[in-house]
């Protein structure tokens, strides 16, 4: 392996390490001296990560160019079958059972998304957004991945799950910014996506809807929906500088936050380890997106430097906002933080991403 796989894949399991152990005492309860089992189904998928990761580091990236069409139709079939055979959880119909495991097509969808795109925008001359804007124009041809996008969005949401579907359009606006296209365009986007938000709330299921408004009022309904988050903020604040140590933290193992060990768990990580535990933590990440940035920089080709700064992107934007939704910046979505929080699909997709960077760096164009 080169440097920027070595270093990938040591930052990853260090992140991993942290959440293993966070998770260990997200479901311990320190009273009775009972804990459940699923910090060691975390940490199997992270070996199966980390084998995942060496396999596509070793891959011909450029495979995903031919098969990114078979991708996203897989993608559109697996997240259409949510629907009939999809399982509930949490009140939401997100899941596929495959034997004694389940599957989230949603997250796997970030990742297609992602590969999709890169393809689409950088298939283009200097001067147009794609060889469609050369046949249609260019308002048009941007229109055309909209579409693509808005089908697998508009499904993710109906299950419901509004912060990956969120995700998907924040991931399509973000690679037509790294694009060569004229700036116009992705601002004249921005504005219609701003214009018809109003709109959009109409469609809105009720406890989203509850959601948005304890999130600018967390004090309307503190015992209902306002409660999650004003746990969450309570367990971060009361952190401090060096936190409160290891299986010591009160929001935690008392159980006053909810899913401390999966979309809450940077709360409990920050309960326990502080303001010092917080910032090493998201330094790790800044070495992960500033390596992916850095191979998206020094490679040759333009799919492969598109897909490297949108993975990179794709992993900021979900750190960025399952950080904020746990400190009361961000309204309460279903986002994972990225080897941290518990979650197969959510692992193994993020391994996939870093092995898809790793294979980049690879390329000896770029260097």
């Amino acid at each position: 392996m080169n440097r920027s796989a070595r270093l990938l894949l040591f930052v990853s399991l260090l992140i991993a390490l942290m959440g293993i152990v966070s998770i260990y005492s997200g479901t311990f309860q320190k009273q009775s001296g009972v804990f459940e089992w699923i910090y060691l189904r975390q940490a199997l998928w992270v070996a199966i990560g980390s084998a995942v990761f060496f396999l596509f580091s070793r891959m011909n990236y450029r495979l995903l160019w031919d098969a990114t069409y078979f991708l996203y139709a897989g993608m559109i079939f697996l997240l259409l079958l949510v629907f009939t055979m999809g399982i509930i959880k949490l009140g939401a119909q997100r899941w596929l059972r495959l034997g004694l495991l389940s599957f989230q097509p949603s997250e796997a969808a970030k990742l297609v998304m992602t590969v999709f795109l890169a393809k689409y925008f950088s298939d283009k001359s200097a001067d147009s957004i794609s060889p469609a804007a050369q046949r249609f124009g260019p308002v048009r041809a941007l229109l055309i991945p909209l579409a693509f996008v808005m089908l697998p969005a508009a499904l993710i949401i109906e299950q419901p799950d509004l912060g990956s579907g969120m995700l998907v359009l924040l991931l399509f606006m973000s690679m037509l910014y790294l694009s060569d296209i004229k700036l116009r365009y992705p601002l004249a986007l921005s504005a219609v996506f701003l214009a018809i938000l109003p709109i959009g709330w109409h469609f809105l299921h009720g406890y989203q809807k509850d959601r948005i408004m304890v999130f600018l009022n967390p004090n309307i309904d503190p015992l209902g929906a306002g409660y999650t988050i004003i746990q969450s903020k309570i367990a971060v604040g009361s952190g401090g500088l060096a936190g409160k140590g290891w299986l010591s933290g009160t929001q935690s193992q008392l159980h006053f936050l909810p899913e401390s060990h999966t979309d809450f768990i940077f709360a409990t990580f920050a309960e326990e380890w502080g303001f010092a535990g917080c910032f090493l933590l998201l330094f790790l990440y800044y070495l992960i997106i500033r390596e992916g940035l850095r191979i998206a920089s020094r490679t040759g080709d333009s799919f492969g430097r598109l897909l490297a700064a949108g993975i990179s992107l794709m992993l900021f934007i979900q750190v960025m906002v399952n950080i904020a939704m746990n400190m009361g910046l961000a309204p309460v979505v279903g986002v994972p933080l990225p080897l941290m929080s518990y979650g197969g699909t959510s692992v193994l997709v993020t391994f996939i991403s870093l092995g898809i960077l790793a294979a980049i760096s690879r390329d000896r164009k770029a260097y």
